[in-house]
């Protein structure tokens, strides 16, 4: 009768652990990026006047702990430029002043007055530099560090190397006759100079030549020149293939500014020998459609762009974009074995194994999603169900004291 009772005890305690999981379950559905607990039962040691066999009696029930499911959560739109969700495995990195390294799903994050991407503790996130960006795009990353983008954060002038022009020139123009296109070019200080090329038909069947020009509050007459200026064109109007690119110099700047040297792209520098088809010459009225070059002055920071690859972008006065930093994942061999601190932290553990760190879609590690936050895996309806199996259980449990106690009673009653 006594052990019934304690085979009872058992019970009720390992229910009522039970129900407080399911109550932090519950009571975390709105948490982000929350992972729900699931509650895990043991029976406990047998005894037997024989050894093991059948008439081996359990002691009852211990609770054996908690395991967390780690699926991934509904991601929620939140408009928010810096807010990120992980799409898949892996977590942010984050660290506090002394450096101490912590782990989370959570990606509500801001800038701090500083200008350091942080939580709502103010945990730096950490991410790599960008140092160079390849004409492809590919970027060459550093160390990991904390994200940190000044407000007053700007990009300095780049001078114009390179230009492209689109022009059609008339077929129909007599000799002599002129078409001018005026397009703008940076300097190295980030001054923009109207450059002004000026085409005159020739006598010479197809053929043109460029002349270039700057206002005189620019430079002084005559320090714009061009080179390979005469363009030839053939009798179905495409520019004749085999030339070189002009080259344009401006020299002695009114600005100070160094001297510029712009290449006129017109021929494929993959295959000297064809045209890019910047230049035509058909039967119909000179015009530009369209035109390019690779300078720009300089810019403050009035923005930030997270893409999937966690790329944080900077959106200059300039139109410039330019990649600042690229977030930091962590993934670890067992979820089961971090540490969990609360504030949505986890600590790498001796059962976790070690951060493995990366960028995101390298490797196992998930995609980011920008302006989203992953919320709670809570599944409400599973919650309440086991919320009425646990209580269930908790009744019967108590239901083995009472019927112990009316027998103990009967028992003692024997002797009257």
């Amino acid at each position: 009768m006594i052990g019934s009772l304690f085979a009872g005890i058992s019970g009720l305690n390992a229910n009522a652990k039970a129900m407080t999981v399911i109550g932090d379950n519950i009571a975390n559905v709105n948490t982000t990026a929350y992972k729900a607990n699931r509650s895990s039962f043991a029976n406990m040691l047998s005894q037997s006047l024989t050894g093991a066999g059948n008439d081996d009696i359990g002691r009852g029930v211990e609770f054996w702990g908690t395991s967390t499911t780690w699926n991934q959560g509904s991601i929620e739109n939140t408009a928010n430029p810096t807010d990120m969700a992980v799409n898949g495995k892996g977590f942010f990195i984050l660290q506090d002043d002394t450096g101490l390294s912590y782990y989370s799903r959570a990606g509500e994050f801001s800038f701090d007055r500083t200008g350091d991407l942080v939580n709502p503790d103010g945990l730096y996130v950490q991410g790599y530099e960008v140092t160079a960006v390849a004409p492809d795009g590919t970027l060459a990353l550093g160390n990991i560090m904390n994200i940190n983008i000044p407000g007053e954060s700007t990009t300095p002038p780049s001078a114009t190397t390179e230009f492209t022009v689109d022009v059609n020139l008339d077929a129909g123009a007599a000799a002599g006759d002129t078409y001018a296109t005026t397009l703008s070019v940076f300097d190295s200080l980030g001054n923009a100079i109207p450059l002004t090329v000026t085409f005159t038909r020739q006598a010479a069947v197809n053929t043109w030549v460029a002349s270039v020009a700057v206002p005189s509050t620019v430079a002084a007459p005559g320090d714009a020149a061009i080179s390979n200026s005469t363009l030839t064109f053939t009798s179905s109007g495409g520019l004749q293939t085999g030339g070189s690119d002009p080259t344009i110099t401006i020299n002695s700047l009114l600005s100070g500014a160094a001297p510029l040297s712009l290449n006129w792209d017109i021929f494929d520098a993959s295959a000297a020998s064809a045209s890019r088809g910047d230049m035509t010459q058909y039967a119909s009225a000179s015009t530009t459609t369209f035109q390019t070059q690779n300078g720009y002055t300089s810019g403050v920071l009035r923005g930030v762009d997270v893409d999937e690859e966690g790329v944080v972008t900077g959106i200059y006065s300039n139109g410039r974009l330019t990649p600042l930093y690229q977030v930091a994942l962590a993934d670890f061999a067992n979820y089961g074995g971090l540490q969990k601190l609360g504030q949505n932290l986890y600590q790498e553990s001796r059962a976790s194994g070690q951060a493995l760190p990366g960028t995101p879609q390298d490797g196992t590690l998930g995609a980011i999603s920008p302006q989203t936050i992953e919320m709670s895996n809570v599944d409400l309806a599973q919650e309440f169900v086991k919320m009425i199996t646990t209580q269930r259980a908790f009744q019967a449990n108590s239901r083995v004291i009472t019927t112990s106690d009316e027998i103990l009673a009967e028992l003692i009653n024997i002797k009257r």
